[in-house]
C-alpha cells in the first residue's frame, strides 16, 4: 500500500463521507419502510445498528476533516513564521553591514580628528616660530648678535663611568666661522624639545622633530646643514630613550651631510664626531669611540687653536674614553693638558678647573695613587674655602684641615673641638657648584679607606648638610626662575659639544 499525500487523504475522506451520508439516508428510508409495512424487530435492530455504525463513521470522517483543516492552518502558520525568520535574517545581515560601515566611518573620523589636532598643534608651533623670528629680527636690527651656548638637553648622570658622559645639544660653530649659522626657528624648536624631553614627553618631542625634519627636507633638500642640525636634535632624543641604533644612524647621516656641505674640517663636523663618540661610549664601545673623539680634537685644535677651552672639553672626553680602557698614562696627559688650558684661559676659579681636578683624582684613585688624588681634592676644597671665607690662617681653616684635626683629637673630649668650627663651611657648596659637594664625599671616602673615620664622617656630614641647603635653596628659587624664564630672550645658538664628567662618588 503506497503512502498517500495529504491532498489524497482529504479527497478520499470527503468521498467516504459522502458515501456514508448516502448510505445513512438509504438505511433510514429502509427502516421507515419496514416500520410502516410490518413490525419486524430483528430487521429493525439490524438497520438501527448499521445506522449507528454509519453515523459513527460519519463522525470520524468529520473529525478527520477538522484535523486536516487544523493541520493545514498549522502548516500555513509555519510557513508564515519561516518567512518572518528569513526576513529577520536578511534585516540582521543588513544591520550588520550598516554597523560595519558606520564603524569604518567612525574610525576614519577619529583619524581625521587626530590629524587635524596634529595639524593644529603644528600650525600653532609654526605661528610661535614665526612670532619668535619676527621678534628676533627686530632684536637683531638693534643688537649685535651673540652666540651663547644652549643649555644641555639632558642632565648629567652619575651612575657609572659610562653614564657620566652627558648628552649635548647641536652645534656651537655659528660664532666660529662666517659660514653656516643656525636659523632662529631651529633654536626655538630645540628649546621646545628640551622642555618636552625634560618632562619625559617623548611622544610629543619625537613627532615634533620628525615633522620639522620632513619640512626641512621638502624645502631645502636632504643634503642641507639645517637637516643635519635637525638630525642631531632627534638623535639626542633617541639616545635619551636608549634607542642607540636609531641615534647612531641619524648621527652618521648628519656627519655625512655636514662633511659634504661644510667641509671635513668644520667645527660642526667635530661636534657630530663628538656626539657619535659619546653614543659609542654609552654603549661601552670605547675602542670605536676613541678615534672619533681624536678626530674631533684634531679639528678643534686646527680651527680654534690648541689652547681653546673647547679643546679642553674635548680632551676631557678623550681622557674618559681612555680611562675606561685602562690607558691611564694617556688619561693623565689629557686631563693635565685640559687643566692647564682651563687655568690659563678661564682662571683658577672656573668650575671646569675643579671638575677636571676631580676627574684626574679619579684616575689616580683607580691606579692606587691616593696621595696624588688627596692633593687634588684638597686643592679644590681650599680654593672653595678661600672664595667663601677669605685667606686661610690659624683661625680660618679649610674643612679638610678641620677634619684632620678632629681625627687627630678623636680620643679627646669632643667639647674641645666644637662642631661650630666647620658648621658653616657647607655654604661654600652652592647650588651652582655641585663639584664641591662631590669633592667632600670623595675625600671623605678616601679618608675612610685610609682608616681616618673621624675625618671621613666630618666631611661626609658637611657634604650632606651642603646638599640639603642646596636643595632648599633650589626649591625657593624655582618659582622665580619659572616666572622669569618666559620673559628672557632665548637667542642662544645651538651648541654641539659635550663635556664628560667623572665625578662619581668613591665607594669605600
Amino acid at each position: 500500500m503506497t503512502q498517500m499525500s495529504q491532498d489524497e487523504i482529504i479527497f478520499n475522506t470527503k468521498t467516504v463521507l459522502q458515501g456514508l451520508e448516502a448510505l445513512r439516508v438509504e438505511h433510514v428510508s429502509l427502516m421507515n419502510g419496514i416500520a410502516e409495512v410490518q413490525k419486524d424487530n430483528e430487521k429493525s435492530d439490524i438497520l438501527r445498528k448499521n445506522i449507528e455504525n454509519i453515523e459513527l463513521g460519519l463522525s470520524e470522517a468529520q473529525v478527520m476533516m477538522a484535523l486536516t483543516s487544523h493541520l493545514q492552518n498549522i502548516e500555513a502558520e509555519k510557513q508564515k513564521l519561516k518567512t518572518q525568520v528569513r526576513r529577520l535574517h536578511q534585516e540582521n545581515a543588513w544591520l550588520r553591514d550598516e554597523l560595519a560601515n558606520t564603524q569604518q566611518k567612525f574610525q576614519a573620523s577619529e583619524q581625521l580628528v587626530a590629524q587635524l589636532e596634529e595639524e593644529k598643534k603644528h600650525l600653532e608651533f609654526m605661528a610661535s616660530v614665526k612670532k619668535y623670528d619676527d621678534n628676533q629680527d627686530q632684536d637683531d636690527s638693534c643688537e649685535k648678535p651673540r652666540a651663547d651656548p644652549v643649555v644641555e638637553l639632558f642632565p648629567d648622570e652619575e651612575n657609572d663611568d659610562r653614564n657620566n658622559m652627558s648628552p649635548t645639544p647641536p652645534s656651537q660653530f655659528a660664532n666660529q666661522t662666517s659660514g653656516y649659522e643656525i636659523p632662529a626657528r631651529l633654536r626655538t624648536l630645540h628649546n621646545l624639545v628640551i622642555q618636552y624631553a625634560s618632562q619625559g614627553r617623548y611622544e610629543v618631542a619625537v613627532p615634533l622633530c620628525k615633522q620639522a625634519l620632513e619640512d626641512l627636507e621638502k624645502t631645502s633638500g636632504h643634503d642641507h646643514p639645517d637637516v643635519a642640525t635637525m638630525l642631531n636634535i632627534l638623535a639626542l632624543v633617541y639616545r635619551d630613550q636608549n634607542k642607540y641604533k636609531e641615534a647612531a644612524n641619524l648621527l652618521n647621516d648628519a656627519l655625512s651631510i655636514r662633511g659634504k656641505t661644510l667641509g671635513e674640517n668644520h667645527p660642526a663636523v667635530a661636534a657630530t664626531l663628538n656626539n657619535l663618540a659619546v653614543l659609542y661610549g654609552k654603549r661601552g664601545k670605547y675602542k670605536d669611540a676613541e678615534p672619533l673623539c681624536k678626530r674631533a680634537l684634531e679639528i678643534r685644535e686646527k680651527v680654534l687653536g690648541k689652547d681653546h677651552p673647547d679643546v679642553a672639553k674635548q680632551l676631557n672626553n678623550l681622557a674618559l674614553l681612555c680611562q675606561n680602557q685602562g690607558k691611564y698614562d694617556e688619561v693623565e696627559k689629557y686631563y693635565q693638558r685640559a687643566l692647564d688650558i682651563y687655568e690659563s684661559k678661564l682662571g683658577p676659579d672656573d668650575p671646569n678647573v675643579a671638575k677636571t681636578k676631580n676627574n684626574l683624582a679619579s684616575c689616580y684613585l683607580k691606579q692606587g695613587k691616593y696621595s696624588e688624588a688627596e692633593i687634588l681634592y684638597k686643592q679644590v676644597l681650599t680654593r672653595a674655602h678661600e672664595r667663601e671665607f677669605g685667606a686661610i690662617d690659624s683661625k680660618n681653616k679649610p674643612i679638610w684641615q678641620v677634619a684632620e684635626e678632629r681625627e687627630e683629637h678623636k680620643y679627646d673630649n669632643r667639647e674641645n673641638t666644637p662642631y661650630g668650627e666647620y658648621g658653616g663651611w657647607h655654604k661654600a657648596a652652592k647650588v651652582d657648584s655641585p663639584t664641591v659637594t662631590t669633592t667632600l664625599k670623595n675625600l671623605g671616602a678616601l679618608y675612610r679607606r685610609q682608616g681616618m673615620f673621624e675625618a671621613a664622617e666630618t666631611l661626609e656630614d658637611c657634604a650632606m648638610r651642603s646638599k640639603k641647603e642646596a636643595y632648599d635653596l633650589a626649591k625657593q628659587t624655582k618659582v622665580a626662575q619659572l616666572l622669569t624664564t618666559s620673559e628672557k630672550r632665548r637667542s642662544k645658538h645651538l651648541k654641539d659639544d659635550m663635556e664628560f664628567s667623572d665625578e662619581k662618588n668613591i665607594k669605600p
